[in-house]
């Protein structure tokens, strides 16, 4: 990069000539971690910034680090504009823009990398159907050394087994039953082999379904009857394919929402991990290469070092996700009196999906620091913001306007079409 007329050459930065490419990593100064004090850096984002300083140490490279603050935090700015449809995406648009805004006209992202490359849990059934059952001796041991506890091994086995033996259509009508039963799973996973545990299944209760009414649950039970009469995996389609496959789509979709929330004028987003050859190519590796611990960054590592990338340092590939639940936890309790003020007469109520009480009282446990699930909190207060806007936008639009509504002069002929489409 940085040579005239050669591919890489950053545009609109200087001569083009010797300029060196833009690497940027936030840093989260005002979430709190078990580790440290709110207020401070987060324990696990100062690992990651040696190892950014370390790889920014390339003379090709210019670094930038990004400090946020408190109107960084999740949930700390929920203005933004009307996306194609709601995603929990909405609640830190502001946080990755002011990401985004420090980087360049084309900006290379990591989204994606740990739902295309990471092993589902469901993917231990897979081994079990192709009588692999070696292969689950590592994984299996990982998590027992994470929870501490003899019986994780049993018990993953006998989940993972349970469902290797299970059809989709049972699948289907075993979580209807759960909904209509209410039986959502209250308790918050306790660790890595707790959420394990509760991945290895078809289907599972969204985290916001316990705070839904009766009657919505009641619905979605119904309209999944419903679909067990014509509903069928595709032939040789596994249980841990399939909820890997769905996990990376939901994670895409969530992705387009965030790209329009934090939308960067004259910038162009590119996210390498969900380009339809490399998520073909993390398909092809073998399931029980997927499912030891550490496969990501061990992939990650094999496949730099084909393309002459060997000095990394220790640690890379594989972040924490704890320093981004204490970022929202954070944000929660900053955010707490909006968040009650968006739930005061929220038309999730008013719809009959939740009752708002019940949602305010989540909303106020899970900023005291009470366990409980906060991506089902962030679908419930995005979806209440989405339906806002959406509402705000209504009547502002030309198309289905009746023509004496119509800002043209009745003389003026306009061009065939556009007004009608709203152009």
């Amino acid at each position: 990069a940085g040579l005239p007329g050669m591919p890489g050459t950053v545009l609109g930065h200087g001569t083009g000539a010797g300029e060196r490419l833009l690497a940027v990593t936030f840093n989260d100064l005002a979430g709190g971690s078990a580790s440290g004090p709110a207020g401070g850096p987060l324990g696990g984002r100062e690992d990651e910034l040696a190892r950014a300083g370390a790889l920014a140490a390339n003379p090709r490279l210019h670094h930038v680090v990004v400090a946020g603050g408190e109107d960084t935090l999740p949930y700390a700015d929920l203005d933004g504009p009307l996306t194609d449809e709601p995603g929990p995406s909405l609640v830190i648009a502001a946080r990755h823009r002011a990401r985004l805004a420090a980087g360049s006209a084309d900006h290379f992202t990591g989204y994606g990398a740990r739902q295309v490359l990471d092993a589902h849990p469901a993917r231990l059934a897979d081994l079990l159907v192709d009588r692999k059952r070696r292969h689950l001796v590592r994984p299996v041991a990982a998590l027992a050394k994470a929870d501490g506890s003899v019986m994780v091994p049993a018990r993953v086995y006998a989940a993972a087994r349970r469902l290797a033996r299970t059809p989709y259509r049972t699948g289907l009508e075993n979580l209807a039953g759960q909904l209509l039963r209410h039986q959502l799973g209250d308790e918050a996973p306790g660790g890595a082999a707790d959420a394990s545990l509760a991945a290895l299944t078809w289907g599972r209760p969204g985290p916001a379904a316990r705070w839904l009414t009766g009657e919505a649950l009641a619905e979605v039970s119904v309209r999944l009857q419903a679909s067990t009469s014509r509903s069928e995996v595709g032939p040789g389609q596994r249980p841990g394919d399939f909820r890997a496959r769905a996990a990376l789509a939901r994670h895409a979709a969530d992705l387009r929402v965030l790209e329009q929330a934090a939308e960067i004028r004259f910038q162009r987003l590119h996210t390498p991990f969900l380009d339809n050859q490399v998520v073909r190519a993390c398909r092809a590796l073998p399931e029980a290469l997927r499912v030891r611990p550490g496969a990501r960054a061990a992939i990650l590592r094999t496949v730099l070092e084909g393309a002459g990338v060997r000095e990394l340092p220790a640690g890379w590939g594989a972040p924490t996700q704890a320093t981004t639940a204490a970022a929202a936890r954070t944000g929660l309790r900053v955010a707490a009196d909006t968040l009650m003020a968006l739930f005061d007469t929220p038309l999730l109520a008013e719809a009959g999906l939740v009752e708002a009480r019940v949602v305010r009282k989540a909303l106020r446990a899970a900023a005291e620091g009470e366990p409980l699930p906060l991506d089902g909190l962030a679908d419930l207060v995005s979806l209440e913001l989405w339906l806002r806007r959406l509402l705000a936008r209504r009547g502002t639009c030309w198309t289905g306007t009746p023509g004496r509504q119509r800002a043209v002069p009745e003389g003026i002929a306009p061009q065939r079409g556009a007004l009608a489409r709203g152009v």
